[in-house]
């Protein structure tokens, strides 16, 4: 989004603000996990839009950082950037309250929509909200893509990598943890080789005094600087408990184990490979779920997407609509086993994101001074940046072009919302949340008079 214009010579750099209080921390986490639609990019937006432009907790530098950090690792990244963010603030009770309320919201609206599209089929008004919401969201991505982008390629080689990883998984499907093994490679031989390719503009006075405005700045003390790994290690062996307790509960409570250890087993395994997001790993939950195990048809994969597609949270949720399946189909149409099937299914999806964050941030939060990871993770995030195109593209040719990609098969009404939705936000600076409201009230008009006609 544009910067206001600076109509003076000279301004005083804003007094950092207090530390946000517990309480207002975790209502903000709150409202997030009902208002995250967009995707990763989206998600990440409204985080920066809240916790550093608005109430400026955190710096750029420092919420790049974390940025950074949490697109090396499997699973959604926003869900462990915000997770990322409480810990930083807050600690580990910080990181916890964040990374949970991010996704507990969608954990109960897509199990609310699950149990409607079991019981009642689809439902033609709802779809007429999300026909509205959807090309919204495509403005939202794509306004996302640009803050994201103008923050992380900070010089001519940084775009070059970008336009290399948009070409590579775009149009010669490389895999996407290739694509960033890659990039740490060629950062690490021109540190070596030529390290003015990874050279960035100095920072400007600008930049520095607006670092002071915040409570977290890039001159705050490191928040892992009495992490050790000791640390580490307790907390996975915490996480190992956890991931133990509910396996040994359905061992001893069920009758039907070998189903349930199918069930953990296996998304604890996609959990641990999801690199790249959801769509880098929803085919392989496809191909085992559908084709091997059972668990439910190809349609019924499909619509899982579409609601999750349309949902708050993080898109992998879809993951959570798919131990619903198992549940219910399993056992003979059980709504109970339904939902005893996605929240098991959520548990085990997020369980590593925890670890991940908070058994490796306090020893990350160390490399902040270090200019060599530095260069290398801003390497990463460029490479990123080329990923995140490749899913705008992918998502906006599933919103613009549901039938067929030919002119044939564009939908009018989506492209004409999506550019007044980019129009709307970009140049009037009307609020996200509005915006999603009146486009869900402007596809319920357009089915409406459409179903008329």
């Amino acid at each position: 989004m544009k910067e206001p214009i600076d109509h003076t010579t000279t301004q005083a750099p804003l007094p950092p603000p207090e530390k946000p209080s517990f309480k207002e921390a975790l209502l903000f986490w709150l409202k997030l996990g009902f208002i995250s639609f967009g995707g990763p990019a989206g998600q990440i937006a409204i985080m920066h839009q809240f916790v550093v432009e608005q109430k400026r907790w955190v710096s750029d530098s420092r919420f790049l950082h974390a940025l950074n950090y949490c697109m090396l690792l499997p699973g959604p990244e926003a869900q462990q950037l915000a997770t990322y963010l409480g810990w930083l603030m807050h600690g580990v009770r910080g990181g916890l309250v964040a990374g949970i309320l991010f996704v507990l919201p969608s954990v109960f609206i897509l199990f609310g929509l699950s149990a409607a599209y079991v019981s009642f089929g689809t439902i033609p008004w709802v779809s007429a909200l999300f026909y509205g919401l959807k090309p919204a969201v495509v403005a939202i991505v794509i306004l996302a893509l640009i803050k994201i982008a103008g923050k992380s390629l900070k010089s001519w080689f940084h775009y070059a990598i970008a336009a290399i990883s948009f070409v590579c998984i775009f149009f010669l499907h490389v895999p996407f943890p290739y694509i960033i093994l890659g990039a740490i490679a060629i950062a690490f031989a021109l540190q070596k080789l030529n390290p003015s390719f990874l050279a960035e503009k100095p920072a400007t006075a600008k930049t520095q005094s607006n670092e002071e405005g915040y409570y977290l700045n890039a001159n705050s003390a490191v928040a892992g600087a009495g992490a050790n790994l000791k640390q580490s290690v307790i907390r996975l062996v915490v996480t190992v408990v956890l991931w133990a307790v509910p396996l040994v509960l359905f061992y001893v409570l069920t009758s039907n184990f070998p189903f349930w250890n199918t069930l953990i087993l296996f998304f604890t395994k996609a959990a641990l490979i999801t690199f790249g997001g959801a769509y880098a790993v929803l085919p392989y939950v496809a191909q085992v779920t559908v084709e091997n195990l059972g668990w439910l048809t190809k349609y019924e994969m499909i619509d899982g997407l579409a609601l999750g597609e349309t949902t708050p949270g993080p898109l992998i949720m879809v993951l959570a609509f798919v131990g619903f399946m198992a549940g219910y189909n399993q056992y003979a149409g059980s709504l109970a086993m339904g939902a005893l099937g996605l929240f098991t299914t959520t548990f085990y999806t997020f369980l590593p994101c925890f670890l991940f964050i908070l058994a490796g941030a306090p020893l990350i939060e160390r490399t902040r001074g270090n200019a060599a990871v530095k260069s290398v993770l801003g390497v990463v995030t460029a490479a990123v940046v080329g990923v995140v195109l490749n899913l705008t593209v992918y998502f906006g040719q599933a919103v613009l072009f549901p039938k067929e990609l030919s002119l044939a098969g564009l939908d009018y009404f989506a492209l004409a919302w999506t550019v007044i939705s980019f129009v709307a936000m970009y140049r009037f600076k009307i609020g996200m949340i509005t915006w999603i409201i009146i486009s869900a009230l402007a596809g319920l008009g357009y089915y409406l008079v459409t179903g008329l006609s």
